[in-house]
């Protein structure tokens, strides 16, 4: 691993930067130093907006003029990016089902994870930026399971991702997900709202009086012999919340590793199942540039498709 001394820099803020405090923009520009290092640099003056000193918390505005110190930084060896000729990669482009200057909406396919990390070398946002070299930007306005397929945002731009992540803040978005749950869900049912709490040692969540507040609000779509195809729709966006609720009313999922039953996993098994039936096909928010509303939909895949064929039958 090598050091390096960088230069003096100064950086003009655009409307798309501005919003941002400076302490969380440096660490985008000194990606290779210690946060410590950000607020040092801070503290003593060194950095400084329009030949001024600042504090951490400042809020960058469109027309200001950075000045970023010389830092030594640590130059590691660069990751491997993702080669666009990689089938999962390449697959991605055909995913996409919904893209302009501001956002990329993804069809995303189950064992995709959304970023890479825990042995994973690249997710769905690294496989965009691959095949999307020249975006300046491209970042997740939010997050599904590796396991879940489905409905994808992607900020174009940081102006666009501040509009759409608080859009999520505050509840405005509304979307959905069709599941395959295990025996007969009751009408009545339209509603869970068990805390819950992570485990954060093993990621495993479970209904606790001590957990945050969580809201699922639930629809039957079609019914089976041993299994209901329900529409789940989270208010709160708590990990593994739909999984973890339907679990909590006994019907849990369909070929859920963590919160499902073997015994129905078996059995949706012999109609072709083998991945998780659970899919986020509906979105509608507020488009970040345009301000008119979006209702985006995804398919399902073929294979989610044909395992209900096959209940329909018997």
């Amino acid at each position: 691993m090598n050091e390096i001394r960088t230069q003096v820099q100064f950086v003009d803020i655009d409307a798309d930067m501005a919003g941002q405090r400076i302490d969380n923009f440096l660490r985008n520009q000194l990606k290779n130093i210690p946060k410590s290092m950000v607020y040092r640099i801070i503290r003593k003056g060194e950095v400084r907006v329009n030949k001024k000193r600042i504090k951490a918390e400042y809020k960058l505005q469109a027309g200001d003029l950075v000045r970023i110190p010389p830092v030594t930084v640590e130059v590691k060896a660069e990751p491997d990016v993702p080669s666009t000729k990689l089938n999962k990669v390449a697959e991605l482009e055909s995913c996409i089902i919904y893209e302009d200057e501001h956002i990329l909406i993804l069809n995303k396919p189950s064992g995709t994870a959304v970023h890479g990390g825990s042995g994973l070398k690249f997710g769905a946002i690294e496989a965009l930026r691959a095949l999307r070299p020249q975006a300046r930007f491209l970042e997740l306005v939010h997050r599904i399971d590796r396991d879940t397929s489905g409905i994808l945002l992607v900020a174009k731009k940081r102006s666009a991702l501040r509009h759409l992540q608080a859009q999520f803040r505050n509840k405005t978005v509304e979307k959905y997900y069709f599941a395959l749950v295990m025996g007969v869900w009751k009408n009545s049912c339209r509603k869970v709202t068990a805390p819950l709490l992570k485990n954060e040692v093993n990621s495993i969540v479970r209904v606790n009086p001590n957990g945050k507040p969580s809201d699922t609000r639930f629809k039957v779509l079609e019914k089976f012999d041993n299994a209901t195809l329900i529409q789940a729709s989270p208010v709160t966006g708590r990990t593994h919340q739909i999984r973890v609720h339907v679990q909590y009313t006994g019907h849990p999922i369909a070929w859920d590793d963590r919160y499902g039953d073997r015994r129905f996993d078996a059995y949706t098994g012999k109609l072709g199942l083998d991945r998780l039936f659970l899919h986020a096909a509906y979105i509608k928010f507020v488009h970040p540039a345009t301000e008119k509303l979006m209702e985006i939909s995804a398919p399902m895949e073929a294979k989610l498709e044909r395992v209900l064929e096959k209940l329909r039958k018997g």
